[in-house]
């Protein structure tokens, strides 16, 4: 019974040695984690999981900044350069980027609600299922960006350029595109329902399986337009001017409103 005793209190004993240890490496960890947290803004830095809510880094140069899984919520990095910069999973709600330099930036899965990105450099940024619903992304330049399967509904991209940008999959649903460059862009399977498309010109757009519910084509020039079909010409609003692929026709429901129910 002795030796069954000492032998119970030794594991006792080193089960509570190995909880200490493991106690003092999460300990470590967290000292070490905040620590970077509060290393100065540059290029490079590490502010991944970071809470930075209301910080003012405006003409900045933050270059291949890690802010993945941050909190960036009412911040502003107006004029800031963020090229590469990586805002994976990043909340970005209300934040400002006018005219940053987010060149090849990473927004995957970021949430940002009514975000701006009014005149800011977007080529190639990625925004794949990024929530940027009610975002202002007004005379952006984001040639290439990629959009898919993002969230933009009420978004506004009046006077950007999204040339060749892929937008599959992505919900747009009332999103404001007059006057913006569109050449090339990738619409296929996207919510384009009451969007704002008057006097567009949809050169060489793939719009395979776009739902185009009561979406505003007034004077916009489709006839280059790639996977169009009568249904989905059907449900959208158009008008006299509006132009079509050859073997598309006007229907009689034209002109309508987006307001129908």
């Amino acid at each position: 019974m002795p030796d069954r005793l000492n032998g119970s209190a030794w594991a006792f004993g080193k089960g509570c040695s190995l909880l200490a240890g493991a106690g003092l490496i999460m300990a470590a960890y967290v000292n070490v984690a905040e620590a970077k947290c509060q290393d100065a803004p540059g290029p490079g830095a590490d502010w991944s999981g970071c809470s930075k809510a209301r910080i003012m880094l405006t003409g900045e140069d933050l270059a291949g900044t890690n802010f993945q899984r941050s909190l960036l919520t009412l911040s502003d990095f107006g004029g800031s350069k963020m090229m590469g910069a990586n805002l994976s999973e990043t909340e970005i709600s209300r934040t400002r980027f006018e005219k940053a330099d987010l060149t090849k930036a990473n927004f995957t899965k970021a949430l940002g609600w009514r975000a701006n990105f009014s005149e800011a450099l977007l080529v190639e940024t990625n925004f794949s299922s990024a929530d940027m619903n009610r975002s202002n992304f007004a005379k952006a330049k984001a040639s290439g960006a990629n959009f898919q399967k993002a969230e933009l509904n009420r978004s506004d991209f009046s006077g950007a350029n999204l040339e060749r940008a892929d937008m599959g999959k992505a919900e747009l649903a009332r999103v404001i595109f007059q006057q913006t460059k569109l050449a090339g862009v990738d619409f296929n399977h996207s919510n384009l329902s009451r969007a704002q498309l008057q006097g567009a010109v949809l050169q060489d757009v793939n719009m395979a399986g776009a739902y185009l519910y009561l979406t505003q084509l007034g004077g916009a020039d489709l006839t280059s337009a790639k996977g169009l079909t009568q249904a989905q010409i059907d449900m959208a609003c158009g008008d006299a001017q509006t132009k079509l692929p050859s073997g598309l026709t006007a229907p009689k429901t034209w002109p309508c409103s987006s307001e129908e129910d």
